[in-house]
C-alpha cells in the first residue's frame, strides 16, 4: 500500500507539462483576447448606428411639423446623440435636405419654407472611431450612418 504524503515532490514529467501549458496559454490567449474585443466593437458598431438612425428619423419627424427651423431639428439630432453615445457634437455631421412635391415651389433645403407634401429628409453621420471603445485605426475613415424621410404638414 502506497502512502500519500501532502506535498509530493515534482518530477521532471510535471515540469515539462507546465512548460508546456504556459506555452499554449501564450500562443491562445491573444487570439482569444482579439476575438473578444473584435465582438464587443462589433456590438458597439451595431448599437451606435442604431441610435444614428433613430436620431435621424427624430430629426426628420421634427423636421415634417409646420414652423421649424433647420438649426432646431440639427439640435435636436445632437442633443440626442450627445445624450445616447457621449460624442462630441462636433463630431456629428448633420445634413438636411427638402425635395419639394409636384407644383411646390423648392424651398433650398430650408424647412422652415417647406410645403405640405415636401419631402424632409435628415442625413446624420458619425465618425466611428468617435465612438469606438478599442482605439485603433483600422476603421478609421468609416462612418456610422442614419438616414430618414418624411412628408412635411
Amino acid at each position: 500500500m502506497k502512502i500519500r504524503r501532502p506535498f509530493q515532490k515534482r518530477t521532471a514529467t510535471n515540469k515539462r507539462r507546465r512548460a508546456a501549458a504556459l506555452v499554449e496559454m501564450a500562443m491562445v490567449l491573444p487570439i482569444f483576447v482579439t476575438v473578444t474585443l473584435g465582438i464587443v466593437e462589433f456590438g458597439r458598431a451595431m448599437m451606435v448606428a442604431q441610435l444614428v438612425t433613430n436620431a435621424a428619423r427624430e430629426g426628420a419627424r421634427l423636421g415634417s411639423l409646420d414652423g421649424t427651423v433647420n438649426s432646431e431639428v440639427e439640435q435636436t439630432v445632437r442633443d440626442f446623440l450627445v445624450t445616447a453615445t457621449s460624442v462630441a457634437p462636433g463630431d456629428i455631421n448633420v445634413v438636411i435636405t427638402v425635395t419639394p412635391a409636384a407644383g411646390n415651389p423648392n424651398p433650398n433645403n430650408q424647412i422652415v419654407s417647406a410645403q405640405v407634401r415636401d419631402q424632409v429628409n435628415v442625413r446624420v453621420e458619425v465618425p466611428f472611431n468617435k465612438v469606438s471603445f478599442v482605439s485603433g485605426s483600422y476603421l478609421t475613415g468609416s462612418n456610422l450612418v442614419g438616414d430618414a424621410t418624411m412628408r412635411h404638414e
